[in-house]
């Protein structure tokens, strides 16, 4: 059984029966977990390890684990500063921002793989420009070329950790500023001016062989009129062909306001895959459950290949439970590390 184009979520902290039916759907690739799946990192790795057991392949296991105010586990994992603060070190102290921002994305993947967790969506590639609410300090850095410099080193550590990496959300969710969760965000300006500022850290890093790409649900008019993850403007032409993108496309959550222009919760898989996602998020299990209920099931527009996309993200085995991870001597360095960063830095602007 292949992986298939949905990335769906479950309710609790534990599989129901009518979760393990929807799970073997071959429509279904992946599993995105939330705050409401976790209590503690012994029931997370037992939950892992029976949504893993279910399939062969397994299913992909992601979450959202960026830091800040958006982490997803917290309780006996560290807790993460919000990427901005490396954003303020840089502005003092560049080689110590760069430095840190490789150990905090080692230490996030490592504990995350510790319970079998494969993928964390991050890190975000926006530009800070003080607008968004919704980005703000998840954002490094208001200048792409900060962005770029710390996400390089958050891409490294998390790599060194056996975890790919997902940048997010293509092509820049900071230069607006309503939140797409409960809003849909228009950007007006043209593709010239997005190319030559919040682009930029989706295109260097892409060509540096960046394995995924979420898109923004954002309607960029002089681009396109539908929001980027339903758009084959901005995945297809902008994305695949003149950026050169090579890596998997998720969408963001289709459950979203941001998303809901364009029909139902069916028709905004199937405009996502056709646009050209790998990999549609359909992070509420009643929705995911209509979409799999209906005929034909949702299938990758590009077949294989999108198949093949998302494989490439599955972790490496680091053979350790979180505990052996804490106790090993590249951990008690890393969070040393992290609780030696001058508080000065926290409180100074970019």
């Amino acid at each position: 059984m292949t992986l298939g184009p949905l990335q769906v979520a479950i309710d609790s902290q534990q599989l129901t029966e009518t979760e393990r039916e929807m799970l073997l759907s071959p429509a279904v690739g992946g599993v995105v977990l939330f705050a409401r799946n976790f209590n503690n990192p012994q029931q997370l790795s037992e939950l892992t390890h029976k949504i893993k057991s279910l399939r062969d392949p397994p299913l992909l296991i992601t979450v959202d684990q960026e830091g800040g105010r958006v982490q997803r586990f917290k309780n006996g994992f560290t807790l993460l500063p919000e990427p901005a603060r490396l954003g303020r070190i840089y502005f003092w102290e560049p080689g110590l921002a760069i430095q840190l921002a490789t150990t905090l994305g080692w230490l996030m993947a490592a504990e995350l793989r510790a319970c079998s967790v494969d993928l964390s969506f991050a890190p975000v590639l926006d530009l800070d420009r003080g607008l968004s609410s919704v980005i703000g300090d998840r954002a490094f850095h208001s200048q792409p070329q900060a962005v770029i410099a710390l996400a390089q080193a958050w891409i490294k550590g998390m790599r060194q950790a056996g975890m790919a990496a997902v940048g997010k959300h293509f092509p820049g969710h900071g230069a607006v500023e309503a939140d797409s969760h409960v809003a849909m965000p228009y950007d007006g300006r043209s593709l010239s001016a997005i190319a030559s500022s919040d682009l930029i850290p989706f295109q260097r890093l892409a060509l540096e062989s960046l394995p995924a790409i979420m898109a923004a649900h954002v309607i960029y008019p002089q681009v396109d009129e539908t929001p980027a993850g339903f758009s084959s403007t901005w995945i297809g032409d902008v994305l695949r062909r003149r950026i050169g993108f090579r890596g998997a496309v998720f969408s963001d959550d289709l459950g979203m306001v941001g998303a809901s222009g364009v029909g139902d919760i069916r028709a905004r898989v199937d405009r996502a895959l056709q646009a050209g996602c790998d990999a549609a998020l359909v992070c509420d299990r009643q929705l995911a459950e209509q979409v799999l209920s209906t005929d034909p099931l949702p299938r990758h527009a590009d077949g294989k290949l999108s198949s093949l996309r998302l494989a490439r993200l599955y972790a490496t085995d680091t053979g350790a439970d979180l505990a052996s991870l804490k106790a090993s001597a590249q951990w008690q360095q890393a969070s040393r590390a992290l609780d030696a960063v001058p508080e000065v830095f926290y409180s100074q602007a970019c």
